[in-house]
């Protein structure tokens, strides 16, 4: 009997993992969002992560915005939209969060 159970455990364990590896969940990428202000593509977790950050859509400190964070990844001719190395997401140049790191100018 318990080899039974062993085989039918090993057999739905096997079903899982084909299921997972069949359908494998798209990974969000920034290069493919053509509207800055669309979220839709995110997980729950990284909204979660964006909202815990304190990421705002306007900066309440004047001198600290997005696009002089040390974090903030400029948009690019492959990314239309600006981007943070803490969470996923597009990001506005006038934006702020409390990991706001001043940009180091190197010369």
């Amino acid at each position: 009997m318990q080899r039974r159970n062993f085989v039918k455990y090993l057999l739905g364990s096997l079903t899982l993992i084909l299921s997972n590896c069949a359908s494998p969940k798209k990974e969000y990428q920034l290069e493919q969002v053509t509207d800055c202000a669309d979220l839709t593509g995110l997980s729950e977790d990284e909204l979660e992560k964006r909202k815990s950050l304190g990421y705002e859509e306007e900066t309440p400190v004047s001198d600290n915005r997005c696009d002089n964070c040390q974090l903030y990844l400029p948009p690019t001719e492959k990314r239309k939209c600006g981007g943070c190395q803490l969470f996923k997401g597009p990001v506005k140049a006038g934006a702020y969060c409390t990991y706001w790191a001043p940009r180091v100018n190197n010369a």
